[in-house]
This record gives structure tokens, sequence and C-alpha cells, in this order.
């Protein structure tokens, strides 16, 4: 079953340049309000980590506080999931900053993925859950539709057209107006979005890991879908806060990450402090660097940023695209680093 045919509403990619109004669809009236930016920001913030699942001792409070400045700043799309918390954590605290301005804020969710009572991730793409989990999620948000959903991961049980199906029956009852799928290999995306046409995309983007940049980035913007990168920062190797002797604490599951390991923990490390040092002469810190490399790369519509407390937002938040000289210089810096290895 393909979507075409489909009557969407119109909703223009939020992030699109070079405009200098940020388009927000008006879910009152189907058309298109306009809102002034001094500048607009290829920033989405992403609420896993105030969820507090992998990262640890996250209070509401400082949850809040994170979402309110980011507000503040300038931020006004999030992204969250239905798995985000054992209990909607996510989606709950987004609630009431959604509650008196809907239209202000453009809502990403994803589902596919929940927990069991134990705590345990389970992946599921069947039609019934993707429809009760989505159902659920607008419940815990208090609003009635997304401006994007996508399905969470694939189900190694279930073809994916049949999950892009069920994501696509949703839109038709007009519970999202665009959908979308992350975590996926090329030929996933290629079929997902051949039911779901114009299909958006979250994959991951970082000075480490380079991957998407050769076929998946392509192959979505080609087909006309917005593309949103994850893990920038590399879960904070990359925000140049995580020194060589940093030890992380039981239950914080970035322990577990090949990257924070071994002989690719200190090969980012060499490129961090190098990024150090080109930060210092064009008055950027090492995670704006970082950032603005990943939304710099052709195709990329806005990067996924996550953060706990509020000056973390207010770091990153001030991410930009790089002009292409300095770029460049990144890239050199990772060649290097990709040369001296071993």
């Amino acid at each position: 079953m393909s979507n075409e045919g489909v009557r969407e509403k119109s909703f223009t990619p939020f992030f699109r340049r070079p405009s200098l109004l940020v388009t927000c669809l008006s879910r009152h009236n189907g058309h298109m309000s306009e809102q002034k930016t001094s500048e607009q920001q290829p920033i989405v913030l992403g609420l896993w980590p105030i969820a507090g699942v992998t990262t640890l001792g996250v209070t509401q409070a400082e949850a809040q506080a994170t979402i309110a400045t980011a507000i503040d700043l300038g931020i006004t799309a999030f992204d969250t999931a239905f798995s985000y918390g054992y209990d909607g954590e996510s989606d709950k605290i987004l609630k009431p900053f959604l509650a008196h301005d809907r239209d202000r804020f453009v809502v990403i969710g994803k589902v596919g993925q929940r927990w069991t009572p134990k705590r345990e991730r389970v992946v599921d793409g069947s039609a019934k859950t993707l429809t009760a989990d989505a159902e659920l999620s607008l419940r815990r948000l208090g609003i009635d539709s997304f401006d994007v959903l996508m399905l969470h991961s694939p189900d190694p049980q279930i073809a994916i057209e049949t999950s892009a199906e069920a994501i696509v029956a949703l839109q038709r009852r007009g519970l999202c107006q665009r959908t979308g799928v992350s975590n996926v290999t090329p030929s996933q995306f290629a079929q997902f979005a051949s039911v779901a046409r114009g299909a958006a995309i979250e994959c991951p983007l970082n000075l480490l890991q380079q991957d998407s940049l050769a076929e998946l980035i392509p192959e979505s913007h080609s087909e006309g879908g917005d593309v949103y990168v994850f893990w920038t920062l590399m879960k904070g190797l990359l925000a140049g806060k995580i020194t060589r002797e940093h030890t992380f604490a039981p239950g914080d599951s970035r322990a577990n990450y090949p990257v924070f390991q071994g002989a690719a923990r200190q090969r980012a490390h060499a490129i961090v402090d190098r990024l150090e040092t080109l930060g210092k002469q064009v008055k950027r810190t090492v995670a704006q660097l970082a950032i603005g490399w990943a939304v710099s790369q052709p195709g990329v519509t806005a990067a996924l940023v996550g953060a706990r407390r509020p000056e973390q937002i207010r770091e990153t938040c001030a991410a930009t695209r790089l002009p292409a000289e300095i770029a460049a210089q990144i890239n050199e810096i990772v060649a290097t680093a990709d040369s001296q290895k071993g």
C-alpha cells in the first residue's frame, strides 16, 4: 500500500534554507503560519537524555528547565519517542510546554520500541502496537497530531513495508502530518520509502561515524524527505568535556559503546584536542564545531541534540552551519587522525 494520492496538509520542512522565516503548520485551519526569527537554528532538542534511561541523576525540575531554556533560546522542535523513559517520561515532561501554544512547536515522535515491566527493551513493528503506542503517546503529550511520526527501528520479525503501511494509516487518520523511519540501512530505507513516499529519516552522523554520508543521507534527501542526524556529539565524547581519564558511573550505558573503549576512544580524544585548538581560533567550542560540521553536510536538515541541563543546551544551540573553510579544516583533522591509527 502506498500513500500516493493521500491529500496531505501543506507542510514545509521546518529547517529549510535560506529563508529567515520559520514556517509552522497551523493545526486549526490547515494553512501555513509564519513566525519571524533572527536566525534559523538547525537544531532539534532530543528528549532521550532527560528521560533518564541511559543517563543518571536527571530530575524533573532539571528536565523542565532544560526545555524552557531551549525555547527561550529559539528552539521550537522536539524529538520524543514512546520508549523515551520507562513510562513515557519524555512525552509527559514536554506536555505542559505544548499546552497553550501548539502551533509554535514541531513534535517528532517515534513508535516501535517499548519496555517490558522488567524494563527490557522490545522492538515491535506490528500495526496493532504501532497504532496503540502512537495513540497513547499523543495522549501523554496532550496533542492530536505529530508533525512527523517515525518507525523507531525495524522489527526483524515483520516486513518493514508492513510497519510503513501502519504509519501511513496513522497519517491517513490525521495523527501525523509526515512519516519517517529511524535506525535503518539504505536498503531498509528504500523499502520503507516505497510505501511511505517522502519519508523523513533519523540516522547517526558525527566526526567519528560518517557512514551515513555515503548512501543513506543522499538517498533520503533525493526522495524529498528531511534528514535529522543524531549522535552528533557521540553521547558527549565530542563535546570536549570527557577526559581521557574519565570513568563512567555504574549503570551509565555509554561505557558499553565501542567508541568509548581502547584505540577508538584515544582516536576520539586526539580529534577533540585539535578541535579545541581550532575552536580557539574561530571562537567556537568543540561541541559547536562538531554539531556545526554535521549540519553543514549536504542533505542534512537538522541535528538532534540532547541535553540534561540548561547550560548544555545554551552551548549547543549556538551551533550553526560552518563556513566551508572551517568545515574543510575539520575534515583534515579527522583525516590526519585516521592516517595515524596504528
